[in-house]
């Protein structure tokens, strides 16, 4: 069963709906993973989660610094995640 509760390392998480994956296997799939899988699995969770619960997973700053790395996996979410960062750029929340 798909959950929302992102703190529990033993749950599917809602955003992963295509995959038998949990929540801590998730986590160490980014830990692990070399730039061109955490760019493809930080996509999907850009694309496919809410976007408060994306920084449960990473931070605002490695998505600015990768953000180009990220586009072409954040399909229709792509101008939002731009326009965000960009704001945040703008206020020095990221650098």
């Amino acid at each position: 069963m798909l959950s929302t509760d992102l703190r529990d390392p033993d749950v599917r998480p809602y955003f992963l709906w295509d995959e038998r994956t949990t929540v801590g296997e998730f986590r160490r799939a980014l830990a692990q993973a070399g730039p061109s899988e955490w760019a493809r699995l930080t996509g999907k969770l850009m694309r496919e989660a809410r976007d408060t619960d994306v920084w449960a997973f990473v931070t605002p700053q490695a998505v600015w610094d990768r953000l180009s790395d990220l586009d072409r996996y954040l399909g229709r979410r792509r101008a939002f995640w731009h326009y965000l960062l960009g704001a945040w750029h703008d206020e020095g929340y990221v650098k």
